[in-house]
């Protein structure tokens, strides 16, 4: 028998599409994958050179799988800090957050980010798992007045050095004036919009969300893409090497609900507060792991042998797994080649003993079984000054 190395996926009415996937498809998508029961494009046919637009221009993304849970009522606030281990308290309105929600043991159900549009408004703005059932699920025998819902709201991503001058073009130059992780509102050409300083890609760059999804996302794209014509705009996917460059974490590859948020190293007491005064789900399994401490943790890797691909080119298709000489100890939750460090770089679970920066590995790649080395993560920009600084007024002018 033989593989068919590259099967397509089938196009048809029971998966959800984004609602800007008609649009998004008029750009040559070469490759989908299913992400919150939705069509995701993954890439356009050269993921290398979509990282290298990514870096040095400007680009737009359909990430409409990033289905938006919409919290509202008198008791969202209380609800909503309910399902995260942040003390929401600390979250001004119109601003945004990352965050973990944990099930009773600590496991990661999601790590969406969180957008306060009010005092009792909330999006959570999701990776790929089952939320809404979730939180429905919790509410009903709260006891707390609360309305959860999937809003008719589709982001898209607008990232690069060059995102500041066709975002100021669009929504005028109070846009650079968004900080990090915060959020406005507009108005614009009959579209309710809110734009966030987010992204996937510890790059610049602005997420847009477009209400009225189902009405309104067509021409919200046509609006982003006529006006980046004039920056050389590129339509690409999720750029898996600079995220992992980044040490961003994917849901379903490096956190599942089996993992928690000591093992991938973001434990911080502002991210996982178990002082707070309010009670969350998971608190005292995440109190007694945090005294306790870890028998594992993530890890960053340099991986030797051949060129690994993109990640999102279906050449990962498993995790690797992690030898201590001949003993598995472990798995590689994602890899690629890093095109501006060349060489192979991944993220690993391994136990803790075996996670100092400098330890000697093994990793088995489809080539074979390749030296490994652990190194500190994130691989580039541990600060994230790159997505934080203040936009260049003169780039954005000579642009």
């Amino acid at each position: 028998m033989s593989v068919n190395p590259d099967p397509r996926i089938l196009l048809y009415p029971r998966l959800k599409k984004s609602p800007f996937f008609h649009s998004s498809r008029e750009h040559g998508v070469a490759m989908y994958s299913v992400y919150n029961h939705t069509y995701h494009p993954r890439h356009y046919g050269d993921p290398v050179a979509e990282y290298w637009a990514l870096l040095n221009g400007v680009t737009l993304w359909d990430v409409g799988v990033e289905r938006q849970i919409e919290i509202t009522g008198p008791d969202a606030f209380t609800f909503t800090n309910m399902l995260v281990p942040r003390d929401l308290s600390k979250c001004a309105v119109g601003q945004c957050k990352y965050v973990f929600l944990t099930d009773q043991d600590g496991g990661i159900i999601n790590d969406p980010v969180l957008l306060r549009l009010g005092e009792n408004h909330f999006w959570l703005s999701l990776a790929d798992s089952d939320v809404l059932l979730w939180a429905r699920g919790l509410a009903i025998n709260s006891g707390l007045d609360v309305d959860i819902r999937e809003a008719d709201v589709g982001p898209v991503q607008v990232q690069g050095p060059l995102s500041g001058a066709l975002m100021s073009e669009v929504f005028g130059a109070d846009v650079l004036d968004i900080g990090y992780y915060w959020l406005r509102e507009y108005e614009l050409d009959g579209m309710q919009l809110v734009v966030s300083r987010t992204g996937y890609t510890a790059e610049l760059g602005f997420e847009v969300y477009v209400k009225n999804a189902s009405r309104d996302a067509g021409q919200l794209w046509n609006t982003i893409w006529e006006a980046g014509k004039a920056f050389d705009l590129k339509v690409i996917g999720p750029c898996h090497m600079r995220r992992i460059e980044a040490g961003i974490l994917s849901y379903g590859c490096d956190i599942t609900l089996d993992t928690n948020p000591y093992e991938v190293g973001m434990g911080y007491d502002w991210m996982v507060d178990v002082d707070q005064e309010a009670d969350f789900i998971g608190k005292e399994a995440l109190r007694r792991i945090k005294a306790e401490g870890v028998s594992r943790r993530m890890v960053g890797l340099e991986i030797g042998g051949d060129r690994l691909g993109t990640f999102n080119d279906g050449s990962m298709i498993e995790e690797f797994t992690v030898l201590d000489g001949e003993m598995p100890v472990g798995n590689v939750t994602s890899a690629c080649f890093s095109p501006r460090l060349e060489k192979n770089i991944g993220l690993a679970m391994v136990p803790v003993g075996l996670g100092e920066v400098g330890q000697e590995l093994l990793v088995a790649t489809p080539a074979g079984i390749v030296p490994a080395t652990v190194v500190p993560k994130p691989f580039m920009d541990p600060t994230k000054d790159t997505p934080k600084q203040a936009f260049d007024t003169d780039r954005v002018a000579e642009a």
